[in-house]
């Protein structure tokens, strides 16, 4: 930090010194400068308690907790001239204990806070709302937030927190610096993790990457469960000898399929987490070509039908290229107690479907010849 000499046109260095030699303390001296000006940290705070301690079985201590604008908490850790190495641990358990707070919880830590003034009067004034609809006012603490303030940070700390906020927790880190010049004392705040200019990115690419790994991971458990279940049903195809899946492995996909006889008619078995199904998919590449195909089913309609035993579901899929023949039966399909009844549905129902549309198949290939 820089003293400018305006007459001069010149600078002069301050001074950098530390909380130790100036004789200020974290708790009489750092923690009540943030209390009393919280907006130092970056953004509108509302401090509704020091050196809190009404934790359930433990006798543990965080420095300062505040609301933030929308309602979260934001749990802020000072360290006077180095963070200390678990300074980050420190903060998440406090963070833990926090989170089971309720509104009514937090509105009598406040109004502890602030003895005889009126809490109710204050939390209208922060959050912008007139107190006759003080209701209105949500704090729903479903996100806890970190603030660190220390003159330095340990690498372990860094180092940690990069990784939290990767993982999707909402912490910063701001450093502290303290001048003296002509025994006038400055303060220099600065948040270093992440850089303020790069923080909505930053916490926009974790959120992002947050999802990305609750997909994928709920995509891995999708292919587990369709593998697994492929497995069961092709066994026991196995068992009854029914040869028209005899050669087909189990996959990741909710479908598997085989040959028809037509080239482009292929029956398949659909394995959907609400339903399960067979049909004949028709699908040559050429929507056209599919559609006249299809048509040429169509035309046996009553017949297949009445073979099947039931009536089937015709989709020509006009705003999709192949066309389709099904039957299906609603069935909560990821529940391994409903296999057996999914798999003797499947089998059964393929079975009669293959042989109502043998002939038929017979004579579409013979046209399509």
């Amino acid at each position: 930090m820089y003293k400018i000499n305006k007459i001069e046109n010149s600078i002069t260095k301050l001074p950098e010194k530390s909380f130790k030699d100036l004789k200020f303390t974290e708790r009489n001296n750092l923690q009540e400068w943030i209390a009393k000006n919280p907006s130092c940290l970056g953004e509108d705070l509302l401090i509704i308690q020091k050196e809190f301690q009404d934790f359930d079985g433990t006798n543990e201590r965080l420095d300062l907790l505040a609301l933030d604008k929308e309602g979260n908490l934001v749990i802020i850790e000072n360290k006077r001239d180095d963070s200390g190495k678990d300074v980050t641990w420190q903060a998440l358990k406090y963070a833990s204990y926090c989170s089971t707070f309720s509104k009514s919880d937090i509105e009598k830590i406040y109004q502890r806070f602030l003895i005889n003034e009126n809490y109710k009067k204050k939390l209208c004034e922060f959050f912008g709302v007139d107190e006759e609809n003080y209701d209105d006012i949500r704090i729903e603490n479903q996100h806890q937030r970190i603030i660190l303030v220390a003159a330095n940070f340990r690498k372990e700390v860094t180092s940690a927190v990069l990784w939290l906020i990767n993982q999707g927790l909402f912490i910063q880190c701001f450093r502290v610096t303290p001048y003296e010049f002509n025994q006038e004392y400055f303060l220099n705040v600065e948040q270093i993790i992440p850089i303020k200019e790069a923080q909505e990115y930053i916490v926009k690419l974790a959120k992002k990457e947050q999802e990305q790994n609750l997909i994928n991971s709920s995509q891995k458990q999708r292919h587990n469960i369709r593998f697994k279940f492929w497995n069961k049903l092709l066994n026991k195809i196995k068992e009854e000898k029914f040869e028209l899946f005899s050669n087909t492995k189990p996959s990741k996909d909710n479908w598997i399929n085989t040959g028809s006889g037509v080239g482009f008619c292929h029956y398949a078995f659909v394995f959907n987490k609400d339903c399960a199904r067979v049909e004949l998919y028709i699908d040559s590449k050429d929507k056209e070509k599919n559609e006249c195909i299809f048509d040429g089913f169509l035309e046996y309609k009553e017949k297949i039908e009445n073979q099947f035993g039931k009536t089937l579901i015709w989709e020509r899929l006009e705003e999709k290229r192949a066309c389709r023949i099904k039957y299906e039966k609603e069935f909560d399909s990821y529940d391994e107690e409903n296999w057996d009844e999914i798999i003797e549905f499947m089998i059964q129902n393929m079975q009669k479907l293959e042989k109502s549309m043998k002939e038929i198949i017979r004579k579409i290939n013979l046209e399509l010849k």
